[in-house]
């Protein structure tokens, strides 16, 4: 992206989001050019007061140092190589401006529907939180249209074409998502059990897109040895409670109960 392209770009978000209190980057050479287009100098004293009177502070990270970005850097490359994957793809190649910008709000929806802690303090009824939420001030997210979209659907209408594509994207994404939240170590060394108030993730590769269904340990079963290996589970859904009893390798550890 050329710096006029940040610029609109930057615009855009504004005008959909609303005002913004502090901005996050690398230095990358667009928004360095876009610094130079708006006469923003980050490090001047005089410029800093400037946006800070409006509300607004540009933090750049050091040169030479992604990692810094972690918090962000992680979730652009794992949707960076999905999307490299999908549209590398010679069926997917020759899609109009119209697809590919709805692909992309389908991506930012999938993105954003991930969770990140949960908020209530109702362990009966345990709600997600997830940046969808923060942005939206809404607690559900759009759900997909119903159906089942095949990649032979993206030679037949653009929406299907656009729905094939965002289930593809969904699929490869949770997956590595996932990954990130449950490391894979050799087990040389005890690990501590899951315990009765855990709030956990299901990994459930049956779920639509957007749901990520969280749940709350109402009960562990621990076998001869004293690991737990399987528990109880109890979960909500639009209103209705139900309890399943899952194996400790399809579940995600969000919360801890640090209570017990």
């Amino acid at each position: 992206m050329s710096a006029s392209s940040f610029i609109n770009a930057l615009r855009r978000f504004l005008a959909i989001r609303g005002p913004v209190q502090h901005l996050r980057s690398d230095r990358g050479t667009n928004f360095i050019g876009a610094c130079g287009e708006l006469q923003i100098n980050t490090e001047d004293t005089e410029i800093k007061n400037f946006m800070l009177d409006r509300g607004c502070t540009w933090s750049f990270n050091a040169p030479h140092s992604s990692h810094m970005g972690g918090a962000w850097e992680r979730m652009v490359g794992i949707a960076r190589r999905i999307l490299d994957g999908l549209l590398l793809k010679e069926s997917a190649t020759r899609l109009t401006h119209e697809v590919l910008t709805t692909l992309m709000a389908e991506v930012m929806a999938i993105m954003n529907s991930r969770p990140l802690t949960p908020i209530s303090t109702d362990a009966e009824m345990p709600q997600v939180l997830s940046p969808a939420m923060l942005l939206t001030q809404k607690a559900s997210v759009a759900p997909a249209p119903p159906g089942d979209f095949k990649i032979d659907h993206l030679h037949k209408s653009q929406w299907r074409q656009v729905q094939s594509l965002a289930d593809c994207f969904w699929k490869r994404w949770r997956q590595e998502y996932l990954a990130t939240l449950q490391p894979r170590r050799k087990w040389t060394e005890v690990r501590p059990n899951l315990q009765e108030g855990d709030v956990v993730l299901f990994k459930d590769c049956q779920v639509k897109r957007n749901e990520w269904p969280v749940g709350l340990i109402t009960k562990t079963m621990p076998s001869s040895d004293n690991r737990v290996r399987k528990v109880m589970v109890k979960t909500a859904k639009q209103g209705t409670v139900k309890e399943y009893l899952r194996p400790i390798n399809e579940l995600v550890v969000l919360l801890p109960n640090v209570n017990n």
